[in-house]
C-alpha cells in the first residue's frame, strides 16, 4: 500500500520524536566500537567541554542490493517497507531529524531547498572546526560506497522504554532499523562559541550557553533541543548582522571622510583663488577686484572696516588695470571694468592717522556708483551726518532708504537743518565726502549696511558737476575716535578774529539771549512791547535781544516800519543803556510785496526759474511771505547790495549784529538756477554766510560749513512738549560731533507748539509764541540750558508767578556764573584749535568704553563735568553713568567712584543731577 510523501514525513516525525537517534546501543559498546574503528580519531567537542553526550556507533556494513535489510535478518524487506522508505528518502538524506514537526502544504521543492540549506549549515560548521566531527575516520574512507547504519546505543535506565517504543509504529509494523546515508552525521551539539546573552535582565556568557544547549541533547528533541537549535541558530545570524553593521558604519565613515575631503578641498581652492584675487594696496588695504570686497586694516593689521565697493556693477565683470592715458600722476591705482565704471584708489600717510581716498567714476548712463559698508558690533559704532527724522544719537541705528544729504526740515526731511559730510566711527575710522559728489545715504537698508551712493536728481543735485555722477570720499584711520576727530575737525577758528570778535563770543557765553516773543500778527508787535519785554528780563541778566522779522513791514524790505515803530531809534538807545544788545533778524527772501521786490527784479538779482528766461524770478514761501523770491548769491551785484542795506540799518539804529534767517536747503524754489551752477542747495547758505561775515552775524539757522565765529549755529525751531526738549539735547550733542562748538539752543520752554503732525516744513508756518508751558517742563528745559554754551529765553520766569520757578532760576543762574562759564572759557580755546566741542558726549572723554558709546542722555562741559539731565515728565529719578576717574556730586557735595552706573540716583524737581571731576590724586 503506497503513501503520500508527506505521510512519509509525519512517519518520519513521529519517530523522531520517540528517539534522540535512529539506532541506540549500549553507551560501553559504542565507545568501544569507536575506539576500533577510530583510533586516531580528536577529541569531540562535547569532550572538550566537558559535557556527557549519548553515544554514536557508526557500523561498516558490506554492500547491499537496494532493498534495504534489517540489522537483525538478512530477509529481504517487504516492499509496503521498501515504498515507505523510498517516500522518507524523497526528504533527502541530509535532512535533520529532531526538528520540529513539518508544516503541512510542503511539496518537493521546498523540502529539496530545506536539505540544500542543512547542507550549507552544515558545510560551514566543518569549516570553523576546520576537521569534521564525522565518525567516519581515514581508514574508512576506502569504503565511500559502503553505506553505514548509526545506532544510538542506550543506557540501561532506556532499555524498558526503547523495547514499548520499538514493538510497533502507527500503522502497527514492526519497528524496522532505520539505514542512514553515509553523509549523514549526527547533530552536533554546538556550531561555534556563542556571545553573552541577556535573558530575563541577567547577562550569560557564551560557555553558559553552549553547556545549556548541550545539555539540552539529552531531553526532548521536539522541546528543549530543538528551541536550543533554533536559537543557536539565531545568533548565528545575529553575529552575521553585527558583522554587517560594522561594514555599515564603515561605509558611513569612509563616505563622511570622502565629503569632508571634497569640501576641504574646495574651500581651499576658494580660499587660494580668493587670496590670489585679493591684492594688498598701500600696505593696509585688501581689494579683490572680482568681488569688489574691500577691507582696510589697522598697524596691528586688525581689520577696522569691510565694505562691497561698487553694489550696482554686475558680478561676473572682470575688471583690468587702466589704459595710461586714463592714469593719473598722483600714484594712485587705477581698475577699470569695461565700458562700466573706472576707480581710482590713493593712499595718504599723515603720520599720526593714514587716509585713503577712493573715487568712482560712471562710465555709462543710468550706473549710480554705490559703496557699503558693514555696520557690525564689532566694528564700532557711527556717528555724524548732522541729526536725522529719527533722532538716532547712533547712525548706526537709523533705518531709512536713499535721500539725498541736504539741510532740511527733520520733521518732515530725512536731515537737519545743519549737515556736514562728515562721519566718525567708535573704533577710530572716519569717512569725509567731497562737497561736489551729489551724494545719497542709505542706513540699514540692505542688510546692515552703512551706504553711500552717487546719484543726480531735479532739485538737490540738479546742476550735473559731471556728465556722468562721481562718488569721490576718503577714509582715515587712527588709534581712537577722539583723536581721530581731533585731527579730522582741527581748524584754525582763530583766524582774521578781531578784539571785538572776541569780546562778542565771550558776552553770548556769559549772558543769555532775549527773543521777543513771536506774535501770529505782524502789527501786533510794536516797540512798547519790546521796552516792556527788556524791563522784566534785566532781573536775569543783561544779553542779546532779539527782534524776529517783524521789524519790517514786509519780509525784504530791510527798512524798519515806521507805522509800528516811530522812535524805535530811541527805544533801542535806551537798551544800549541798560546794557542790552540789539539784533535784527534778516533772510535772503525778497517778498512781492516789498518794493525791493521790483528793484530786485530790474537788476537781476534773485534767483530766476529753470528753464526760462533770466528776467523771471523763481518763487518759493517763507514764513509769513506766502510768495518770495530769493536773491541770487552768485550775482556779484546781490551781496553789494545787500551790504548796503545792512550797513544803513546799523548806522541809523545802531545795531550791533544780525540773526541770518537762512531757512533750509529746501527753501530755495523747486526749480532754482542761478548765476553759476551750485554744487547742491546747501552751498547758497554757505556762500551768503561768507559775504555776510562783515556786517556782524550773531547765528545763522543753517550751515553747512563751520561759520566764523562769534556766528553761532542755532537749532531747528523746538516744540513746546517733552519731546521737543529730547529733541533740542540731541540737537546739540550731534552738532558738537560733526565740529560745531558754538550751539545757541532753542527758546528754553519751546520755539512754537503743535499738537498735530507736521505735513509741511515749520518754515512754512507763521508760528505765533507758545503758550506758558507747564512749569515742569519749562524748569527741567532751565536746568539742561544752564550748561549749553548759549541760553535764549522766550518766556521770561516771573510770567510764572512761582515761588519754585523764581528760587530754581536764581539758583541755575548762579550755577551758571561760578561753575559753568569758567569751564566754558576754559575750553573756548581747544575748541577753535582742534574742533572740539564745548558741549562733548560722553565718548570724547572716554572712547575706549563701551558705557560711554551707548549713553545719548547724559554730556560734558569740557572734560570736567558731567550733567545728567531729566528728560522726561514726573520723573525724579534716573539712571547715572560716570567714566573713569573721582567725581563730586553737584546736590549733596559726595564724592562718586567712575566706571560705573548709579542706578535710581534721586533728582528733585529743583534739582539737576551734575558732577565734577576731581583731581587724580583725590583720596575715595
Amino acid at each position: 500500500m503506497s503513501q503520500t510523501p508527506l505521510r512519509a514525513a509525519q512517519a518520519l516525525n513521529g519517530q523522531a520524536q520517540a528517539l534522540p537517534y535512529a539506532d541506540e546501543q549500549d553507551e560501553a559498546e559504542a565507545e568501544e566500537a569507536q575506539a576500533k574503528l577510530l583510533p586516531v580519531r580528536k577529541q569531540s567537542l562535547g569532550q572538550r567541554r566537558n559535557v556527557e553526550l549519548p553515544h554514536l556507533l557508526v557500523l561498516n556494513e558490506r554492500p547491499v542490493e537496494p532493498e534495504m535489510c534489517s540489522l537483525n535478518s538478512g530477509t529481504p524487506t517487504p516492499p509496503a517497507e521498501r515504498e515507505r522508505d523510498r517516500e522518507r528518502d524523497h526528504f533527502g538524506p541530509g535532512l535533520r531529524r529532531n526538528s520540529i514537526s513539518l508544516p503541512q502544504g510542503i511539496n518537493s521543492l521546498d523540502l529539496e531547498a530545506l536539505r540544500l540549506r542543512h547542507q550549507m549549515q552544515a558545510q560551514e560548521a566543518l569549516h570553523e572546526e576546520s576537521q569534521t566531527e564525522s565518525m567516519v575516520d581515514d581508514a574508512s574512507a576506502s569504503s565511500m560506497g559502503t553505506p553505514t547504519t548509526i545506532m544510538v546505543i542506550p543506557k540501561a535506565n532506556d532499555n524498558a522504554k526503547q523495547e514499548d517504543d520499538d514493538s510497533s509504529d502507527e500503522f502497527g509494523n514492526a519497528k524496522k532499523p532505520v539505514h542512514r546515508d553515509r553523509f549523514r552525521s549526527r547533530r552536533r551539539a554546538s556550531i561555534a562559541p556563542l556571545p553573552a546573552l541577556r535573558l530575563n535582565s541577567k547577562e550569560m556568557l557564551a560557555s553558559d550557553f553552549d553547556t545549556h544547549s548541550l545539555a539540552s541533547n539529552q531531553a526532548s528533541i521536539t522541546s528543549v533541543n530543538s528551541l536550543a537549535s533554533l536559537l543557536r541558530e539565531k545568533m548565528q545570524l545575529i553575529r552575521k548582522k553585527k558583522r554587517e553593521t560594522k561594514d555599515y558604519k564603515i561605509k558611513i565613515f569612509v563616505i563622511i571622510m570622502f565629503f569632508i575631503i571634497i569640501f576641504l578641498i574646495g574651500y581651499a581652492y576658494i580660499a587660494y583663488h580668493h587670496q590670489v584675487l585679493t591684492r594688498s594696496y598701500f600696505q593696509k588695504i585688501k581689494f579683490n577686484s572680482k568681488d569688489r570686497i574691500f577691507r582696510i586694516l589697522s598697524h596691528e593689521d586688525k581689520e577696522v572696516i569691510s565694505g562691497h565697493l561698487g553694489v550696482t556693477l554686475d558680478s561676473d565683470t572682470a575688471p583690468f588695470h587702466c589704459l595710461e592715458n586714463h592714469r593719473r600722476s598722483d600714484g594712485s591705482v587705477c581698475i577699470e571694468w569695461n565700458g562700466i565704471a573706472r576707480l581710482h584708489l590713493n593712499f595718504e600717510d599723515k603720520q599720526v592717522f593714514r587716509c585713503y581716498t577712493l573715487q568712482w567714476q560712471a562710465l555709462r548712463p543710468g550706473l549710480l556708483p554705490t559703496d557699503c559698508y558693514e555696520l557690525k558690533r564689532d566694528n564700532g559704532l557711527w556717528f555724524g551726518g548732522g541729526i536725522t527724522k529719527g533722532q538716532e544719537w547712533s547712525l548706526s541705528y537709523a533705518n531709512f532708504d536713499f535721500m539725498p544729504y541736504a539741510s532740511g526740515d527733520h520733521k518732515v526731511h530725512q536731515f537737519g537743518n545743519a549737515v556736514k559730510r562728515y562721519f566718525i566711527n567708535s573704533i577710530g575710522v572716519a569717512m569725509q565726502v567731497s562737497e561736489r559728489t551729489p551724494l545719497q545715504l542709505g542706513i540699514n537698508r540692505t542688510e546692515n549696511q552703512f551706504c553711500l551712493r552717487a546719484a543726480n536728481d531735479d532739485f538737490t543735485f540738479v546742476n550735473r558737476l559731471t556728465p556722468l555722477p562721481q562718488l569721490d570720499y576718503k577714509i582715515c584711520t587712527t588709534e581712537d575716535m577722539r583723536s581721530l576727530h581731533m585731527l579730522m575737525t582741527q581748524q584754525s577758528l582763530w583766524d582774521g578774529l578781531t578784539e571785538q570778535d572776541i569780546a562778542e563770543l565771550h558776552s553770548l557765553l556769559e549772558e543769555p539771549v532775549w527773543r521777543i516773543p513771536n506774535q501770529a500778527q505782524r502789527d501786533n508787535l510794536n516797540e512798547s512791547i519790546i521796552c516792556d519785554y527788556s524791563e522784566n528780563a534785566i532781573a536775569m541778566g543783561l544779553g542779546h535781544i532779539v527782534i524776529n522779522e517783524f521789524w519790517q513791514e514786509n519780509i525784504g524790505d530791510f527798512t524798519v516800519d515806521r507805522v509800528r515803530f516811530p522812535t524805535l531809534k530811541d527805544t533801542i538807545d535806551v537798551l544800549h543803556r541798560r546794557g542790552f544788545k540789539v539784533v535784527f533778524t534778516i533772510q535772503p527772501f525778497i517778498s512781492t510785496d516789498s518794493p525791493n521786490f521790483k528793484d530786485a527784479v530790474a537788476r537781476k538779482l534773485l534767483i530766476y526759474e529753470r528753464y526760462s528766461e533770466r528776467s523771471i524770478p523763481a518763487l518759493t514761501r517763507y514764513k509769513s511771505s506766502s510768495s518770495a523770491g530769493v536773491l541770487d548769491i552768485t550775482n556779484n551785484a546781490s551781496v553789494p547790495w545787500l551790504l548796503e542795506k545792512l550797513q544803513r540799518l546799523k548806522d541809523e539804529y545802531g545795531v550791533k549784529s544780525f540773526y541770518l534767517d537762512l531757512g533750509t536747503g529746501y527753501n530755495l524754489p523747486h526749480y532754482y538756477q542761478c548765476r553759476q551752477p551750485l554744487d547742491n542747495p546747501d552751498m547758497y547758505a554757505r556762500m551768503l554766510t561768507s559775504s555776510l561775515e562783515s556786517a556782524g552775524l550773531m547765528a545763522v539757522s543753517t550751515a553747512s560749513v563751520v561759520p566764523k565765529p562769534p556766528t553761532f549755529l542755532s537749532t531747528p525751531p523746538a516744540n513746546a512738549t517733552w519731546e521737543g526738549l529730547r529733541d533740542t539735547l540731541a540737537a546739540v550733542l550731534n552738532y558738537g560731533v560733526i565740529g560745531y562748538p558754538f550751539v545757541l539752543a532753542g527758546a528754553i520752554g519751546g520755539d512754537y507748539l503743535l499738537q498735530r503732525p507736521l505735513t509741511k516744513m515749520v518754515s512754512f508756518y507763521s508760528l505765533a509764541q507758545p503758550p506758558l508751558p507747564d512749569a515742569e517742563l519749562f524748569i527741567r528745559w532751565l536746568q539742561l540750558a544752564t550748561f549749553l554754551p548759549a541760553m535764549q529765553f522766550s518766556h521770561l520766569p516771573d510770567e510764572y508767578h512761582s515761588e519754585l520757578v523764581t528760587r530754581v532760576a536764581q539758583e541755575l543762574k548762579e550755577v551758571r556764573q561760578t561753575v559753568v562759564i569758567a569751564l566754558l572759557k576754559k575750553y573756548l580755546s581747544p575748541s577753535m584749535n582742534e574742533g572740539l566741542p564745548l558741549v562733548r558726549p560722553l565718548w570724547m572723554l572716554d572712547p575706549h568704553d563701551p558705557a560711554c558709546l551707548i549713553v545719548s542722555d547724559e554730556f560734558s562741559v569740557g572734560e570736567e563735568l558731567i550733567v545728567a539731565p531729566i528728560l522726561d515728565a514726573g520723573l525724579e529719578e534716573r539712571e547715572v553713568y560716570l567714566p573713569q576717574g573721582v567725581w563730586k556730586d553737584g546736590i549733596d557735595g559726595s564724592l562718586r567712584k567712575g566706571s560705573r552706573w548709579m542706578h535710581g540716583y534721586r533728582v528733585p524737581k529743583d534739582k539737576i543731577a551734575y558732577f565734577r571731576k576731581m583731581p587724580d590724586n583725590t583720596r575715595f
